[in-house]
């Protein structure tokens, strides 16, 4: 599946953005006021410059002291960060982002353009009934699996014990 394919994909707001010279405290309240755990920074063309998240926040800013006042965000900012296209296969991102242990995925057009941000929780929901659908199948296959070795033993057993008895 796409990840346009996706309802999550096509409800979602507008990601939450905002300029490189945007100072954290700025940034942190836009965050805020929207419950936002991360704003996507982007510039004038509203390309992807990078990402920064509550935990850049607490790492970079409060952790070392820094004034949030006068911090901008291009500072502290996660710039080396992956971006799909809305036509990239959903499993493949979803995979990429548990290896490479990111949560939230900007989704751009073919200009670059951000389009959405898609969460690992987005991916999640997707999993949840392909992974009941594959554990139905495999109990299904490996139950008619034990179905035929069962029937292979019972008759074996009826040949071995049974049928002896009734030839004396």
């Amino acid at each position: 599946m796409q990840i346009k394919g996706r309802p999550e994909y096509k409800s979602k707001p507008s990601p939450l953005t905002c300029t490189p010279e945007t100072t954290v405290l700025a940034a942190a309240k836009l965050m805020a006021d929207k419950n936002y755990g991360s704003i996507v920074i982007v510039n004038n063309k509203n390309e992807v410059l990078g990402l920064m998240t509550e935990r850049d926040i607490f790492r970079r800013v409060v952790a070392e002291e820094l004034d949030p006042s006068i911090t901008v965000v291009s500072a502290i900012m996660t710039s080396e960060i992956r971006t799909a296209k809305e036509t990239d296969k959903l499993s493949d991102w979803l995979r990429i982002m548990s290896n490479e242990r990111f949560r939230r995925l900007p989704v751009v057009d073919s200009d670059n353009r951000l389009v959405s941000v898609m969460s690992q929780g987005d991916f999640v929901s997707y999993t949840w009934p392909q992974l009941v659908a594959q554990t139905k199948e495999k109990i299904s296959s490996n139950f008619q699996i034990f179905l035929i070795v069962s029937s292979i033993l019972v008759y074996t057993l009826i040949l071995l014990v049974i049928v002896p008895v009734f030839i004396r």
